[in-house]
């Protein structure tokens, strides 16, 4: 009786999370703060607070359980982002976990440590001293752990990347499907909608990265 009980709660948390549709809000006074103290933003970064949006979006995590992750992302592209992840979700693409990068106290090894799927983040791109597309909030990384940046001497930073070195679907688990690949449905579902992926560039490898 008892586990019945818990599997139909389970299941109506499941269904009701799963009618919760994506919001698109501006940045209020509460996620100011947060990027403040989570050191994502600043007065010097290149996009200012009322050109990004703040989003709730939908996703399947890698125990196959809906969740209500956040993001921030530029307001030319909310609506994109949206339309995108409501899509995976059809699909069932699993997404670890999705928070914002302030979480992580703006530290984007820390995020990927963590294996998590972040947009905006006022950061120099890896390697350079100019503003990542992160910081325009026009930039998304899925699932950093499975889908590592690999640098042109084939360096992969984070360890527990190293097993996703060889680019290929071998397991059946919700962490295998999370890879990224050319010909996936996630990688045709955002160049469909203008984005472009950092799998398909010459040397460098961010198989993470997906920027519009």
């Amino acid at each position: 009786m008892i586990k019945t009980l818990i599997l139909t709660l389970i299941m109506t948390t499941s269904i009701v999370m799963a009618q919760t549709p994506a919001s698109i809000s501006p940045i209020d006074a509460k996620i100011k703060a947060r990027m403040f103290k989570g050191h994502s933003w600043k007065a010097s970064c290149p996009v200012p607070l009322f050109k990004l949006r703040y989003l709730r979006i939908p996703y399947i995590d890698f125990n196959g359980m809906d969740q209500l992750g956040e993001m921030i992302v530029h307001r030319d592209v909310a609506q994109d982002v949206v339309e995108v992840f409501a899509a995976l979700y059809e699909s069932q693409y699993p997404i670890h976990k999705m928070h914002l990068v302030s979480d992580y106290k703006g530290s984007d090894w820390q995020s990927i440590e963590a294996d998590n799927t972040s947009a905006f983040n006022c950061r120099n791109a890896t390697g350079s001293k100019h503003w990542s597309k992160h910081s325009y909030g026009k930039a998304i990384d899925i699932n950093s752990i499975e889908n590592p940046y690999i640098s042109r001497k084939g360096h992969i930073s984070h360890k527990a990347s190293l097993k996703y070195r060889k680019r290929v679907h071998c397991k059946h688990t919700l962490a295998d499907k999370a890879v990224i690949l050319k010909r996936d449905e996630i990688t045709k579902l955002f160049k469909r909608h203008g984005w472009k992926w950092g799998g398909d560039w010459p040397a460098v490898k961010d198989y993470q990265h997906f920027f519009k």
